[in-house]
């Protein structure tokens, strides 16, 4: 079967399994153990309304083999967000990218998440730091922890070499990147993702495993539209700003599937990310981050992204 046109079938996923979710939750790629090792590795937990079913998964494919390690690429709701639940149900080691180890570590049992983006997460204990520079063995493959900032300035990708095979998380998807958080807060991120870019076009990837959409072989087009994205970014800060803020409220009304208005804007105005989005880009705008993020509201209904029944705001799958 040709590689590129079933990438799920590509020589560099044999003997690996990539469960490929749909929003709110990240894919996750499980890698069986080999045979001197002492259980399977889990990339990635998706999001916490997602656990069950993530637990049913990894129960189904495991077939009662143990799950010794969970990795995180990095610490955004739709990536970890299934942690604790998979740490209860396999007693796997989680493994995470330094950076906010100390911001875990306070995380208070009443937050339901440690960053500011008001998203679902269910408390959880890191167990081991996955630092950049160093090597994860998993099913006798060597995966290479390569730093990947720009969207999560703490975020990493996992390169295996010999089988040219690149877990991008939210670096490159097939179609884009992920938001670019450090930009809404004022601290540089564009530069960071160009050099990341720059660094996946060194590399002699075959297929790429994104936190979102298919796997995809076709890499050099990928990074030619993502290019083009960033970009378009640089050119216009307040393009990406107003894409993050729609990006945030969709997430949130997917959280819910259905919410009064008045409960969502409530939500944007107690919202430390929506808050500080609008006091630096939205001012000039609207009078209030709720106004704001109203105006985005109608923009994605009238979109299709979301619909309005009466005064309650229901998610379009």
């Amino acid at each position: 079967m040709d590689p590129a046109a079933d990438p799920h079938h590509h020589p560099a996923l044999k003997g690996l399994h990539v469960f490929e979710r749909g929003w709110l939750s990240s894919n996750n790629m499980l890698i069986p153990a080999a045979t001197d090792e002492p259980g399977a590795t889990l990339i990635d937990a998706s999001h916490v309304k997602h656990a069950e079913q993530t637990v049913a998964l990894l129960r189904h494919v495991l077939d009662g083999a143990p799950l010794a390690r969970l990795v995180n690429t990095h610490l955004h709701s739709d990536h970890c967000g299934g942690n604790a639940a998979i740490q209860r149900h396999f007693g796997a080691q989680l493994f995470i990218p330094p950076g906010q180890a100390d911001v875990i570590m306070a995380w208070e049992a009443s937050q339901p998440a440690f960053d500011g983006t008001g998203q679902y997460m269910e408390r959880f204990r890191h167990d081991v730091l996955l630092e950049p520079g160093t090597v994860l063995r998993a099913g006798g493959r060597r995966f290479e922890v390569l730093p990947a900032p720009g969207h999560d300035p703490h975020s990493v990708m996992l390169f295996d070499a010999e089988h040219g095979l690149l877990v991008s998380a939210d670096a490159l998807w097939e179609h884009g990147f992920g938001v670019v958080f450090p930009e809404l807060a004022g601290e540089p991120g564009f530069d960071d993702v160009q050099a990341v870019l720059d660094a996946i076009a060194a590399l002699p990837v075959r297929l790429v495993v994104p936190g979102h959409g298919p796997p995809f072989a076709d890499v050099g087009a990928a990074l030619q539209r993502a290019r083009h994205r960033l970009d378009g970014f640089r050119r216009d800060p307040l393009r990406h700003a107003r894409h993050a803020a729609k990006v945030l409220i969709k997430y949130h009304v997917m959280e819910e599937r259905e919410i009064e208005r008045a409960a969502l804007l409530a939500w944007v105005s107690a919202t430390p990310m929506m808050i500080a989005l609008w006091q630096r880009f939205g001012q000039a705008e609207s009078e209030s981050p709720s106004a704001w993020a109203d105006g985005f509201l109608n923009e994605l209904v009238k979109a299709g992204v979301l619909a309005l029944q009466e005064d309650v705001v229901v998610d379009v799958g």
